[in-house]
């Protein structure tokens, strides 16, 4: 079956097929005789053909800092369903949180000729922006913020603010585990909502109330250990993932802590974990699956629309409150003595 004879079964021109097959205009009688005819022929048209009349490959290169991440996988289902709905297909890279190997696929996209990219990256060095700013195709930022680039990122700041202060009423000593402050979104935005949390409490602002470490359960696990050796009276711990927030519950209730009545802890992410650790994890959702779906419109925006627009799009959040945090009574809280590794 060729394009001519669809053209002659639908009754129209071959031209009028072809504007058909590639998203052109056609009017809606005209389209409908010709999708009748393809569904009843069963046609396919040829992707190669189609590539070189259109200078188009239909594929979108996906760049994320970590493939087996709760809050990326909800960010890469929201991308890949938009983008098959409207009939180009995903190429995912995964960096592992090296800034090199971002670097390294945003020169391979463009080699491949991609139609344009969606970069999930944590720090934008001074290579990062060179690279970009000499892409010759539609880049999208998903999870951070970038002047001059279309974006769709988390409200970080206000989220981790807002949390802190209901922590901070009902905890005298509240500390934070979090990440290098290089990473701009989780490392620095959330810590600084911290730090502005607590001036506003009116608690002190110590240097030994907050840890860096990195995305894993361990590493919340040696966060906790540190700041409780630092801080013996901590009975509040903030964490900038579920999963260092886990690590730190792991840690605080083999050292015999009870939580909430000894220490509270919360999260951000609302990851599946934080439903089953016990007790359940307060945490902040981020809408992720949507921010995905947002960041591909967004994108397919940039490469269908005669005048694209570069937008920017914060998005909202809300506290999920668990067993972790809430109220207990009056119960007395018992406090063990152990001793902190050297």
């Amino acid at each position: 079956m060729t394009i001519n004879e669809i053209a002659k079964l639908a009754g129209v021109s071959r031209a009028t097929v072809s504007r058909y097959l590639n998203q052109g205009y056609v009017s809606e009688e005209k389209r409908e005789r010709i999708r009748n005819v393809i569904e009843e022929t069963g046609y396919q048209p040829s992707s190669q053909a189609r590539n070189l009349r259109t200078r188009k490959t239909r594929l979108i290169g996906v760049i994320i800092p970590k493939i087996d991440s709760h809050t990326i996988s909800r960010m890469v289902g929201g991308i890949s369903t938009v983008l098959a709905k409207r009939g180009y297909q995903l190429l995912l890279a995964n960096t592992e949180n090296n800034e090199q190997d971002e670097l390294k696929y945003l020169k391979l996209f463009r080699e491949n000729h991609v139609d344009g990219v969606i970069l999930s990256g944590t720090i934008f060095t001074r290579k990062h922006l060179q690279v970009l700013k000499e892409y010759q195709v539609p880049v999208v930022i998903l999870g951070q913020y970038l002047p001059g680039y279309s974006c769709v990122y988390q409200d970080e700041y206000q989220a981790s603010k807002e949390l802190a202060l209901k922590m901070a009423a009902s905890c005298r000593c509240l500390c934070f585990a979090g990440v290098t402050v290089q990473d701009e979104a989780v490392g620095r935005n959330r810590l600084e909502g911290f730090w502005d949390a607590l001036k506003e409490s009116g608690q002190i602002l110590e240097r030994s109330r907050a840890a860096e470490g990195v995305f894993e359960v361990e590493s919340g696990m040696k966060a906790a250990e540190a700041l409780l050796c630092a801080n013996p009276k901590m009975d509040g711990l903030l964490c900038a993932t579920d999963d260092i927030a886990v690590g730190a519950m792991l840690y605080l209730k083999g050292m015999g802590k009870r939580i909430p009545q000894d220490i509270r802890v919360a999260g951000f992410g609302d990851t599946q974990i934080a439903r089953i650790i016990e007790p359940n994890l307060t945490t902040v959702h981020f809408y992720y699956k949507t921010s995905g779906e947002e960041a591909a419109r967004m994108l397919l925006d940039l490469l269908e629309t005669e005048n694209p627009v570069y937008r920017e799009m914060k998005m909202g959040y809300r506290i999920v409150e668990r067993d972790s945090f809430r109220e207990f009574g009056s119960e007395q809280t018992t406090l063990i003595n152990k001793t902190c590794p050297q």
